[in-house]
């Protein structure tokens, strides 16, 4: 999984413009987001739609804030630069639940 370097919100606008994205939101120090980490390979052979980017909380908070990021781990579908759905909270996800918030895109 590509891992977006730090930046703004303008800028991940023009990174993501064209195409279906899933951004993962973690941290190294989040417990819950080493749970789904391990299922994130499987997940994204199983949405080769998708181009599954891993963003760093910590290394985009800004970013974070600006999409209303305040739990991890977390999900951002965009398709062409607009935001489609998001699995956004601060509860432990498993890989079932991730896969149902996908197929409900």
């Amino acid at each position: 999984m590509e891992q977006l370097p730090t930046m703004n919100l303008d800028e991940l606008k023009k990174t993501i413009s064209d195409g279906k994205y899933m951004l993962f939101f973690s941290a190294d120090w989040c417990p819950d987001c080493s749970f789904i980490k391990p299922a994130m390979p499987e997940i994204e052979a199983e949405y080769p739609d998708y181009k599954f980017i891993a963003v760093d909380r910590d290394q985009n908070i800004d970013l974070a804030a600006d999409l209303a990021i305040f739990g991890i781990p977390s999900f951002v579908a965009f398709e062409n630069g607009e935001e489609i759905g998001r699995y956004v909270n601060k509860d432990r996800k498993t890989k079932k639940q991730v896969e149902e918030f996908i197929n409900s895109l």
